[in-house]
């Protein structure tokens, strides 16, 4: 029997129906678990740290094995939800998150830990992918930006939220409990979805997974990152450094030859011939790549050097939190009406500017002002930049490759804070005791700030300059864009809603 196309016109919801508010919820919940255990985890590293007995290395891996995971697979999830049900394969996604949450709370040392972080990755692989193809394939094409908005403001909340919530655990428990609050957010996905969400595929998904191309990704990515994050200890002209850097650079070029001859890969390189496509990854990874040196840096050198609270440290970020949460949805509308070009440039370039004054905090800084004036400033930024390209990503492919696209971005934002959070150490000199030393991490912190700075910065010019509205044929001006292989070739396809009408 064959498989369904996803999903049938009866399916497809309006915004403000009372099954969209439930997909909404299950698909929100489910992607907040991966969003939140990628900041919440940062507020602790000082106490992991102590009670663990881990250095600069040990922290490093127990946020970049589950990035890293999360990252190599992602796009394995997209495939496998695209082809047996995205439903289906987001539930066992959250039902896997949940159960490595709980042995992280169990884990007795810090390989333990690693290890366990790596099987929530491969879980968020699982669930964030399907999330936004639900809402894709859900949602009619008119309120698509909408409820894409509504997600990655409400989803992203929970990122926000993390060191906040991080630090009221450390505050009222322990570390553990970081861990083990996943747990009813998970049973609650699991029912919600199980009842509400419906099931979508893609009758045209290949019959066969690349699981050689999934293993070159995790070994590639996995040995420069280990190759980055010893390099502090080790030194830049070690034997072990030279090794992983070489073997990754070796298997991630092995990785992009495969994806060119297999019939079937993991990553169509096909896709990055849509110029929107392209730009709009090229973008998330340069914006991500900053976001992620500010999570991981800023709430530890709140704590080490200028000695606050890791509650005062976690509330410092919540002036993202209310923005994202207030004004996300009506980015989305406004990406929709100036088109994507403009909140793209901006938002980077407010960020950049929010983040370059984070670089001037010190043993010195003790007043509020002195963060949440540039931590409101990144949000704002960020606000402006989450949904529009979101929607771009998703929104330069067919709806049968939701998935696949939405993979692809997954794993690029991952990537480019994989690569950042690895490198960042080497970068800015700081040594293998760094994060617990307020003299060494404070001119680190400093570096990092300015680095990352300059990643949201580039991202913002990238989007001025490349970034440009898809071709439309004149007949169809007012109707459509067409998905183009290259400038100057004729169209792949035109998208079409579920009425059969195309759209863009």
């Amino acid at each position: 029997m064959g498989r369904e196309a996803s999903p049938p016109a009866a399916e497809v919801l309006a915004f403000g129906d009372p099954a969209a508010r439930w997909v909404l919820a299950a698909t929100v919940l489910g992607s907040g678990l991966a969003f939140l255990d990628a900041t919440v985890v940062n507020i602790a590293l000082p106490a992991i740290g102590r009670d663990l007995g881990a250095d600069v290395t040990g922290l490093t891996w127990t946020v970049n094995a589950y990035t890293l995971t999360l990252a190599a697979c992602v796009l394995v999830g997209g495939s496998l939800g695209d082809r047996f049900g995205r439903r289906r394969v987001f539930l066992i996604g959250v039902a896997w998150f949940g159960a490595a949450s709980v042995a992280c709370a169990m884990a007795t040392g810090v390989p333990v830990l690693v290890v366990a972080r790596a099987l929530q990755g491969v879980g968020a692989a699982l669930l964030t992918p399907g999330a936004l193809a639900i809402l894709r394939t859900t949602f009619r094409e008119a309120d698509r930006s909408r409820a894409i908005g509504v997600w990655s403001g409400l989803a992203g909340l929970t990122g926000a939220v993390g060191p906040f919530l991080g630090g009221w655990l450390l505050g009222v428990g322990s570390w553990r409990w970081i861990f083990l609050i996943n747990v009813p957010i998970v049973l609650g996905v699991l029912a919600i979805g199980a009842r509400f969400v419906p099931e979508s595929r893609d009758a045209r998904a290949p019959e066969r997974i690349d699981a050689l191309g999934a293993a070159l990704a995790v070994l590639g990515l996995g040995a420069v990152t280990y190759g980055l994050s010893v390099w502090p200890v080790e030194g830049g002209g070690s034997a072990v450094v030279l090794a992983a850097l070489g073997l990754g650079v070796v298997t991630l070029v092995g990785f992009v030859a495969w994806e060119r001859t297999t019939s079937v890969p993991m990553l169509p390189l096909r896709l990055f011939s849509a110029p929107r496509f392209a730009v709009a990854n090229l973008v998330t990874f340069l914006v991500y790549a900053g976001l992620g040196g500010v999570f991981f840096w800023l709430v530890v050198a709140l704590q080490v050097v200028a000695g606050w609270t890791p509650l005062a440290a976690g509330l410092s970020l919540l002036p993202i939190t209310g923005l994202m949460l207030v004004f996300s949805p009506s980015a989305g509308v406004l990406g929709d009406k100036l088109g994507p070009r403009i909140p793209m440039t901006a938002g980077p370039l407010l960020g950049a500017v929010g983040v370059a004054l984070l670089a001037r905090v010190g043993p010195e800084t003790s007043s509020w002002p002195e963060v949440v004036l540039p931590v409101t400033v990144l949000g704002v930024g960020l606000t402006l930049t989450v949904t529009p390209l979101t929607s771009t990503a998703l929104g330069a492919v067919p709806d049968e490759h939701a998935g696949l696209a939405s993979g692809v971005n997954n794993a690029v934002a991952r990537t480019g804070g994989l690569v950042i959070v690895a490198a960042l150490p080497t970068l800015t000199g700081l040594g293998a005791e760094g994060f617990g030393d307020a003299g060494v991490l404070a001119p680190a912190f400093r570096i990092a700030m300015l680095v990352c700075a300059a990643l949201l910065a580039v991202g913002g010019i990238v989007a001025a300059l490349f970034l440009r509205p898809p071709r439309r044929a004149p007949e169809e001006e007012s109707v459509c864009p067409r998905y183009h292989c290259a400038i100057a070739q004729p169209p792949v396809a035109v998208a079409e809603d579920r009425s059969g009408r195309p759209s863009g």
